[in-house]
């Protein structure tokens, strides 16, 4: 069977080729998965737009809430079999990967729930006229998605979506979508009409390029780095279609002299742990106020000594990188700070028994990292954190504004005029005051400034996003 799925179908790619995939924590391969092209593609989106003009397109809000939620139970009842396959995909340790599966289940509750709850506007108007906002569907969504958390980003960017009466489109990344493929069976589980809901497997340059170039697509969501969500717009603005994109971080942890560092120190450690440092939101600049420097350090260098790396059997700290480009890419920055004379302070441990061919990297703490050093600017998206000090509040924002970036941002103080103070200050889409990270955080909305990308998910924001506005102007004299 192939592991494209159009139009209620499950087939192989057109030409019939294939992409092996490798296990992370071993470097084995372990299955393929079909190698889809731009035909693939446009079979995918005519389904969708067919599914618009028969049932799906004809069903309530209502009627489209129910399957969402049947969808979130069916999850929730194959959970342990989810847990393993996106562990296995993406090395992740299976107590994370059994929280993202509770997580996708969280997200089809969430808007199944939520479909019919969108309501249009009344504008009072000139007599003689009733003005109504309608809120409509795009049309067909196109979505492509990344290896971090394929199957919580999956529940993330569809569920939406569907629940505003879209037919959508996935890509999955081609480094790890084996919970896509399953949570698609369970699509056609819970009842789904053919065309609804599509998928198609591929590399990103061939199936995912051609999808957001594609002339019958009416939005498209994209999670990745910042230079390919500018081919991304580009291929969607020939077409004048609007895009959603979430493009990573460089996101500072800011700790004042009056936190309390307790607290605050294993926070901070585990939001750059936390999936091998493999998420947007990370916290990956550790921003210290001078007079508490050494004192702090020391407490976060401790317990980065005590990570541990392995398996997804072992359910250590975090698991592997998710393919040898991306931790040739993770070490390189290691070996150019070390190389110029960055303090490496505290390093993580990898399991003696993780196998070789593995693709582990130990956690590493850097301090006194310089501020224009590429460290402190640049994503790493691996468990490397960066640690520099700020002598007060205005050097704090200052520092904190200094990348590209804005996407989170979390701060330690238990002063309330300067936490809103900062709060408005920073730029960044997420602010988290004494905590850092909601989990899943299905119902906090989502998204970045500057190059982090623009445009918004989760939340009832989502359904905004997945959907558009028609004015509705009657004149009854």
């Amino acid at each position: 069977m192939g592991t494209i799925y159009i139009n209620g179908n499950w087939v192989e790619a057109v030409d019939g080729e294939t992409i092996d995939v490798i296990n992370p924590s071993n470097g084995e391969k372990f299955t393929t998965i079909s190698r889809g092209r731009a035909e693939d593609v446009s079979q995918a989106v005519r389904a969708a737009n067919q599914a618009l003009e028969g049932r799906w397109g004809q069903m309530t809000a209502t009627e489209r809430g129910r399957l969402l939620c049947r969808l979130g139970q069916l999850i929730l009842d194959n959970a342990e079999e989810l847990a393993q396959i996106e562990a296995r995909d993406t090395g992740k340790p299976l107590t994370v990967a059994r929280n993202d599966v509770k997580v996708v289940a969280r997200y089809f509750e969430f808007y199944g729930t939520a479909a019919d709850k969108i309501h249009g506007q009344t504008v009072p108007y000139l007599d003689g006229f009733n003005v109504s906002i309608l809120r409509v569907p795009h049309g067909v969504t196109a979505h492509i998605i990344p290896w971090n958390y394929p199957a919580q980003m999956l529940g993330r960017t569809i569920a939406p979506a569907l629940a505003m009466g879209n037919a959508a489109v996935l890509k999955p990344s081609e480094d790890a979508c084996l919970s896509s493929i399953r949570i698609a069976q369970l699509f056609e589980e819970a009842g789904f009409p053919a065309g609804s809901f599509n998928l198609v497997t591929g590399y990103g340059h061939e199936a995912g390029a051609a999808l957001t170039a594609h002339p019958q697509i009416n939005f498209a969501t994209f999670t990745g780095s910042p230079e390919v969500g500018v081919l991304v717009q580009e291929a969607t603005a020939r077409n004048h279609v609007p895009c959603v994109l979430e493009l990573g971080g460089k996101s500072p942890q800011i700790v004042f002299n009056d936190a309390d560092l307790e607290k605050a120190a294993p926070q901070i450690v585990k939001a750059i742990v936390q999936n091998a440092g493999q998420t947007c939101s990370a916290g990956s600049r550790l921003l210290i106020q001078e007079d508490i420097y050494d004192k702090f350090i020391a407490k976060v260098a401790r317990l980065f000594n005590e990570v541990r790396v392995g398996t997804p059997e072992m359910d250590l700290d975090c698991g592997p990188i998710v393919s040898a480009k991306q931790r040739k890419r993770v070490q390189g920055f290691i070996d150019d700070a070390v190389a110029s004379g960055v303090p490496l302070l505290a390093q993580g441990t990898v399991a003696k028994d993780a196998p070789s061919g593995g693709y582990f990297v130990a956690p590493v703490l850097f301090g006194n990292v310089p501020r224009a050093h590429r460290l402190a600017c640049n994503e790493v998206f691996g468990p490397v954190l960066s640690a520099m000090t700020f002598s007060d509040e205005s050097d704090a924002i200052a520092l904190a504004n200094a990348t590209e970036f804005g996407l989170a941002a979390g701060v330690w103080t238990e002063n309330g005029s300067r936490q809103a103070r900062l709060a408005r200050k920073i730029i960044a889409g997420q602010i988290f005051i004494n905590c850092y990270g909601a989990g899943g955080g299905v119902e906090l909305p989502f998204g970045g400034m500057k190059k982090s990308g623009h445009g918004r998910e989760k939340g009832f924001l989502a359904l905004e996003e997945m959907s558009t506005t028609k004015t509705v102007a009657q004149y009854f004299n």
